[in-house]
């Protein structure tokens, strides 16, 4: 956890009796700056120490300083940096068992999550109770395998981002065009923190010019910032008040934060006051997040009464008095809950290294269950990284900023933006007909079970394409003026992510007639082969879609065989597709049946001109055409006369 967030509560005081005084000026004084939290000073001081400390005799006394020294680099979020000194106090048999579990949780916040996973083993085998090591196994084992990747794009804010920290940022309510955020940029007036090495927090403000392009952050105006600690604020709705975190800094006391307000005159905010909630001078609150609605005050706190760590509670804001309540086990956990967002009255988001996460601190959502207790969910990759991710503000939709300090081996934080794109799920195609050319001025209508109703006419080529919503039932519908309509079914895939789906419509004019493909009879029969259901079940559907139509079948033979012969096969080989139809439910009196044998020879189209390249659109395969070919082809037109097709007789049938 990154103390440079100089809110996120430096309670040092309980350290001090782990760490007692192991003798020398220089040592002491070490671990004074430590027990107040001064975490930064306390890491160089150790430092010089632990470089003396060269002799055989030293090497208890080295494993302690080097474990002291890898904890001030955890507070300072300097993950590899606290890795390898608890690396060292191991190695110098250090006889705290807990320096195993530190240095699993900074191999897993540095990213480093097959040697973290190891080390996590490793001490669960001395501690195989440890709560803090079984989640952080589940949660460095869910970094290693890269699990929980959303849609969510991420990118470094880099106008509001300086060389040191910068992080908490925060909307006005109602205005999404003004950010608030915390900073401990060199620019900040006043002194440099003995905690963090970089100047106290301040906050600064950053807004949109008339072209909606973020300008250059600035200090807020007024009285707001001292010389002392401010940050991580929060707003009223009407954005008159705000509510905001600041240090406590005393002479050889602990550093601890407490909750003031500030009052808005036009454009400038006032001096801080300090806002009571329970008279107790020990314990941290901070964070505060003012409920949409006004009526609650959301902060963070170690105050008795929790579930360990820091915990979220809340405050009624119109009636303090017995109004306090721990947000609960739900979301609660022994570890950290931080930096509270309330986006309404049943969504909250937090940061937590309590709940199974990807390292240091993640970002939670928790949603309000209908039976009672919230559902909290990791907000996964890339919204979460190995390092600390915290403080979320929401803009329009599914976007705002947040901070973390990941890639950064300093530990400095960084704001970064965020936003959840459309899902991109289309459906796109032709709108043809039998020759497979566009049809003109086809309309496709799309109907889902969601509700959704949509139109369109096809463009000159015959294309379409229309927006989806995913897990949909889709019905679709295309026609044109002197052509059958076609229908489609489908449902786009549930899951959340970006999809592109293709549909063709093959239209049949009422005024040709259609050639049925893939209707197969046995040699010298009528009988219709298994392989032709396909083929006679889409015929189906087409007279399903268009009822007010009636049609004639039609099967044509070759120039094999007499006339009387094959005008006989073809007319029972024509009854034997109506007879199915019929079987198919579709009335008998919607249907005729017509064998032509070999008097109507077929005309080359444009598709079977590109289907069989030897002919040419318009050629009439005729007996008399056919002798002329050469005996290879030959067979090849024999085979396009044999064919069943449809024509349609009228198209004002009453079907109901």
């Amino acid at each position: 956890m990154n103390v440079q967030k100089i809110f996120l509560f430096i309670i040092a005081g309980a350290l001090a009796g782990a760490f007692a005084s192991c003798g020398g000026a220089k040592l002491a004084t070490a671990n004074e700056q430590m027990q107040r939290g001064e975490y930064y000073d306390a890491q160089r001081t150790y430092r010089k120490i632990y470089n003396k400390l060269t002799k055989k005799e030293d090497r208890q006394l080295r494993g302690e300083v080097a474990f002291k020294m890898a904890e001030c680099h955890r507070r300072l979020s300097q993950f590899q940096r606290a890795a390898a000194a608890y690396q060292n106090a191991i190695r110098y048999e250090y006889p705290d068992t807990s320096a195993f579990l530190r240095l699993a949780q900074m191999q897993q916040a540095a990213g480093q999550y097959g040697q973290a996973v190891k080390s996590y083993e490793n001490y669960l085998t001395m501690r195989p109770d440890d709560l803090d090591a079984q989640i952080g196994l589940s949660g460095a084992r869910m970094g290693a395998a890269k699990n929980g990747k959303t849609r969510y794009v991420v990118r470094k804010a880099d106008l509001f981002n300086a060389s040191r920290s910068d992080f908490s940022p925060m909307f006005m309510p109602g205005a999404t065009d003004r950010l608030y955020f915390t900073t401990t940029r060199e620019k900040v007036n006043g002194p440099r923190s003995e905690i963090t090495g970089t100047k106290k927090g301040d906050i600064w403000t950053a807004s949109k010019n008339e072209k909606g392009e973020w300008q250059r952050p600035e200090p807020v105006e007024g009285e707001l910032n001292t010389e002392l600690d401010e940050g991580i604020c929060t707003f009223t709705p009407d954005g008159q008040m705000m509510y905001l975190t600041r240090a406590r800094r005393e002479p050889n006391a602990p550093t601890t934060v407490e909750i003031f307000t500030s009052q808005r005159s036009d454009a400038k905010w006032g001096a801080p006051a300090k806002f009571e909630i329970i008279n107790d001078t020990i314990s941290a609150l901070g964070h505060p997040a003012v409920s949409p609605d006004g009526q609650w005050l959301y902060f963070s706190s170690d105050m008795p009464g929790g579930m360990g760590g820091k915990d979220l509670w809340r405050i009624n804001l119109n009636q303090k008095i017995g109004s306090l309540e721990n947000l609960g086990e739900w979301i609660n956990t022994p570890g950290d809950e931080e930096f509270p967002y309330v986006r309404s009255d049943s969504v909250i988001y937090f940061a937590s290294d309590g709940h199974p996460g990807y390292g240091g601190l993640d970002i939670f959502k928790a949603e309000l269950k209908p039976s009672g207790g919230w559902a909290v969910t990791n907000m996964g990759l890339p919204m979460n990284s190995s390092s600390d991710d915290f403080g979320i503000t929401f803009g329009e939709g599914e976007s705002g900023f947040f901070s973390s300090n990941r890639n950064d081996a300093r530990g400095y934080d960084n704001i970064y933006s965020f936003e959840l794109p459309d899902l991109k799920i289309m459906i796109s195609g032709w709108v043809l007909d039998k020759d497979e050319e566009p049809v003109p001025n086809a309309v496709i209508r799309i109907v889902g079970n969601d509700g959704s109703n949509q139109k369109q006419v096809a463009r000159t080529d015959g294309s379409f394409s229309f927006p989806l919503n995913r897990g949909v039932s889709y019905v679709m519908l295309a026609g044109a003026r002197g052509y059958l309509n076609a229908r489609q079914e489908f449902t786009s895939d549930p899951a959340e992510e970006d999809a592109e789906y293709g549909v063709d419509f093959i239209l049949a004019s009422i005024t040709k007639p259609v050639v049925v493909d893939n209707i197969f009879y046995d040699f010298d029969k009528a009988t219709l082969r298994p392989e032709s259901k396909e083929a006679l079940d889409e015929l189906v559907q087409v007279l399903r879609d268009n009822p007010n139509v009636t049609i004639e079948m039609a099967s044509h033979t070759d120039r094999y065989g007499t006339d009387e012969y094959n005008i006989n096969l073809s007319g029972r080989r024509a009854k034997s597709v109506t007879d199915y139809l019929i079987s198919q439910g579709i009335a008998a009196d919607r249907l005729q049946s017509q064998g032509y044998g070999e008097s109507r020879p077929k005309t080359i189209t444009k598709k079977l001109a590109r289907e069989h390249p030897d002919f040419k659109e318009g050629d009439v395969l005729t007996e008399e055409y056919i002798l002329a070919l050469p005996e290879e082809l030959q067979e090849e037109a024999d085979q396009i006369n044999r064919r069943t097709e449809f024509q349609v007789l009228s198209i004002d049938y009453k079907y109901y």
